[in-house]
Order: structure tokens, then sequence, then C-alpha cells
């Protein structure tokens, strides 16, 4: 009875372990997983296979990419992450059980959770990818296949493992010397063989031996060896942004920035471009933090995550070209050199609108060996050439009546300008007009902004609160009343309060949402 016992609150304790972990990523972290899927692209072929199998680590970096394909499915996703550190919790006690013979076996199991407990707390660096998790498996399971083996099997096995699992065969290679000192047959010939096998691999593979010591496949960085980063708040909130612009879900950004106003460039950047997608910017782009004009459109770093926000803002606005540019750099920006589908993807969308349609073609024909985005490559190759079907398709048709031909190239200092062109092109281009009109303000540029405005207002009944703040702040600057209708009687009612609120130096935090406010900060 009480051996029962015993073994129910062990199936138990492991049961709860495994729920915990997939309500964590499903619920918790749903956004980390995306990460990691869209920066590989997993090709269901021969070719591919070949060339993960020809690399040391290759079958566990192989079983890992397939794995985070799945990813896609966020649920599905969590679910593997939490078998493969079950796994390694069961392995680690079968392990422990065999060179542990005490009836106080129920105290020793929860020390079977330590190894994944702590590979859980890894996995909170970005940048660490399944391969590692999965070759630790791999090497754990092996581990206990040694138990069967003498000492020169054994070292066999350890080669093997290596080209399997990677570095972490050093793992089983201490775990074999350690078994031949507890059976007195003194040998520390499984650790010497290490340095060797690692050595003699990289005249086999095209990598140096301090990047075979990190492990293909374990780090994004290749040969940086993995940080106990734990879960970076920021670092994390930015990844959020990341998935939800992906995924085009622009409310749930807005309901995000209202709850903790975003202050860093790529998720101002999310915030402001989502304002814009729901026809809000102009409204209530100063009821968020704005770190100036890099907020709106950040300059161009070669980063390979947040390229893809600012690219998803400049395909947005209509600079179709641009945002080809931004993806293509942010997929050769991968540290690890891999492929990804979501810049693939874009590239394909990008080059569909252009009408460059064999380039295309190569793009969905990549798409089509995998398993997640084959459906839409195989849909979307059948728009190629076909004029008509990509002109009335909701997106691409749209893009092709606002898009700039010739946005090949500019300076930074010229997106107004080019916002500016966009307008000219389509005053129908909502996000073109909304950007044009801010991109002044966040400058404190109040005399462009003027332009700009009489600009817009010759060809769009647009003006929002924003524009009527900075129309009501020019004029009192030269100490005019703005024309009938430029500016409702509510604005002016508030920005007389805001000018008695200033010349007695009082306090104008009840401002803080304001175009005033924004413009004097800077003063």
């Amino acid at each position: 009875m009480k051996k029962s016992l015993s073994k129910v609150w062990k199936i138990g304790l492991t049961l709860l372990f495994g729920i915990v972990v997939w309500l964590f990523w499903w619920l918790r972290y749903p956004f980390a997983l995306s990460y990691q899927e869209q920066f590989q692209l997993f090709l269901l072929d021969d070719d591919y296979f070949m060339s993960r199998m020809a690399e040391p680590s290759g079958l566990a970096r192989y079983v890992a990419e397939f794995l985070v394909q799945f990813y896609n499915v966020v649920v599905v996703g969590a679910a593997i992450i939490a078998v493969l550190l079950v796994l390694m919790q069961l392995i680690t006690w079968r392990l422990m059980r065999s060179k542990v013979h005490n009836p106080l076996s129920i105290f020793y199991y929860p020390l079977s959770f330590l190894p994944a407990l702590f590979v859980w707390y890894m996995m909170g660096d970005e940048n660490l990818l399944l391969g590692f998790v999965v070759s630790l498996d791999i090497v754990l399971a092996v581990m206990l296949l040694s138990l069967r083996l003498n000492i020169w099997w054994n070292i066999l096995l350890i080669v093997i493992t290596y080209w399997i699992a990677g570095p972490l065969f050093v793992i089983l290679a201490c775990w074999v010397a350690g078994l031949s000192l507890y059976t007195q047959k003194y040998t520390i010939l499984p650790v010497i063989v290490c340095p060797v096998v690692v050595w003699l691999s990289s005249f086999v593979s095209p990598y140096p031996v301090r990047v075979l010591w990190g492990g293909l496949g374990y780090y994004r960085f290749q040969g940086n060896i993995p940080t106990l980063k734990g879960y970076k708040a920021r670092t994390y909130e930015l990844i959020e942004y990341d998935y939800l612009v992906r995924q085009g879900r622009w409310d749930d950004i807005i309901a995000k920035a209202d709850q903790k106003s975003p202050d860093l460039p790529m998720s101002v950047c999310a915030n402001n471009l989502a304002l814009a997608m729901k026809g809000e910017l102009g409204e209530r782009a100063f009821d968020y933090y704005q770190n100036g004009t890099v907020g709106l459109l950040p300059k161009f770093e070669r980063n390979f995550n947040s390229l893809l926000v600012t690219g998803e803002a400049y395909f947005q606005l209509g600079l179709v070209n641009t945002a080809q540019r931004f993806a293509f750099e942010a997929m050769e920006a991968i540290p690890n050199c891999e492929k990804s589908a979501r810049c693939i993807r874009r590239l394909a969308e990008t080059n569909l609108i252009n009408g460059q349609y064999d380039v295309a073609r190569k793009y969905l024909k990549m798409l089509e060996k995998t398993l997640f985005y084959s459906k839409w490559a195989r849909r979307t190759m059948n728009l190629l050439g076909n004029e008509e079907a990509i002109n009335q398709h909701p997106l691409y048709g749209h893009m092709r009546t606002v898009r700039l031909t010739d946005d090949l190239l500019f300076s930074d200092k010229e997106i107004d300008k080019i916002c500016g062109q966009l307008v000219m092109q389509s005053c129908t281009n909502h996000v073109a007009v909304q950007y044009l009109l801010l991109y002044p303000l966040l400058q404190r540029d109040i005399n462009k902004f003027m332009n700009y405005q009489s600009f817009v207002a010759e060809r769009t009944q647009y003006n929002p609160r924003s524009c009527q703040e900075a129309v009501a702040f020019a004029y009192a600057s030269r100490q005019q009343q703005p024309p009938q209708g430029a500016v409702s009687p509510s604005v002016l009612q508030h920005f007389n309060q805001f000018s008695q609120a200033y010349r007695n130096h009082a306090l104008l935090e009840m401002y803080k949402n304001t175009v005033w406010y924004y413009l004097m900060e800077g003063k």
C-alpha cells in the first residue's frame, strides 16, 4: 500500500510539473514561441535533412527545428516544451535510481526536477534554441544506455553522441569516467577523447573549433555559451510587441500600451503603427510617451529583430521597396545564418506586388516545402501573373494603389517628404496622412507642420485633435485667432486654460497628453 501511494505521488508530481510548464508557455509567453519559430525555415526535403546530418549535433538540431515549426500553434508548441522537460526529469530520476538505493526515495524524487527546472530558467534567454534542450535529453538517455556497456563500447558511444547531440556529450564522458571510478576501473580516457573528437570534427565541418565547442543549434549566436539571463521583462516586452505586430492585432497593441506606455523606439513604433492602422494616431498619439521621430520610424539598424517591426510600418505606409529591403536585411542579420519563414513570406509578397513574378515564385517554392506555410504559398502562387486577381486582392491590390515605385533609397531625414509623396500618390492612404502630419510635431517644428497641414487640408477632411491643438498653438504664437472651423471650441477652451497655467508657472501635468505640453517640454 505504501509503495503504491509513493508511485501515485511521484506520477502526480511529474504531471503537475508538466501542466505548469505547458500553461506557462501557452498563456504567459506565447509570443516567445512565435519569436523562435520566425527565425528558422524548416524544409521538408532531402537536401535540408542531409545538410543537418553532415554536421555535429545535426540530428538533435534537425529534430529541434522540426518541433519548433509547431510553435505556429501555440498550445502545441507549449506542450512540446512541457514534454521535453518532463522527459528530462524522468530520465534524471532513472539515472538517480540506478545509483541511489534508499528507502527514502520520496525525498530524492524532487531532486530529479532540478536539471529540468534549471533548463526551464535558461530558456528565459531568448537566444537559447530548442536544440540545446533536445541535445540534453539525448545525452541523458544515452547515459542510461551506458550503464549496460563496458568502457570501450562507451567510448564509441561518446563519439557517436557527439555527432548526434554536439558538445553536451562532455556530460556523458564525465558520467562514463565516473562509472569507471565507481567500479574501481579508474580511467580518464572518456574525458580525454572529448577534445580530440571536437578537434577532428573541425576538419570535416566548415566551423572552427571555438564554434563547435559552443554547439551548433544550441544558441543563436554561434560559438557563444548560453547565459543565465532569466526572463528579462524589457526584452520580452519588445518580443510581445513584435508578435502582436506580426499578427496585426492592433487593438491588443493599444491595450498593452494603455497598461504601460512604451518607451523604446521599437515599442513606440509598434504602438504608433497600431494607432495609425485604427485611424487614431492623430487623436491619441500624445496620450503615450513619444521619443521623437525615432518612435515613428526608427533609424535603420542591422538588427534581425527590430527591423521586422520597422519594416511592417514601411509596408503599411505603402513603401513596398523599403519594406522588402528591411525584410531581406533582417533575414541576413540573423546571427546563426538561418533563413526566416516570416521574412521569406514578406519577400514573396513585396515581389508579387511589384510584379516581379519570377522572384516571388522562387520564394513561394521555398515556402511550399514547409508544413505551415505551404497552403498559403500554393494559394498565392495562383496569383502570379494574374493582374486582375492581384488588383482585386484586399491587401495586394490596395498596396498597388498606394505604393511608390521609386522609393528604393532615401535618407532618414527625408521620411516626411516621402510621406508627402505617398499622400500625393493617393489621398486615401490614411496611414501616410497620419504619419505626414505627426512627423513635424514630433520634430517640434510647428512651421513645417503648418505647411503640411495646409497641403493635407486641400486633399482631405482629416483634422484630428493633435492637428487642432497644433493649429491653436501656431496661431497663438502669432498672436492671431485660428480660422473659423479650424479648431473646435473645446480645444480652444482647453488651450486657453493651458496658456493661463503656463503663464502662472503652474503644474502642467494635467496637459501631458497634448501637443502643447510636448512642444513646450522640448524648450
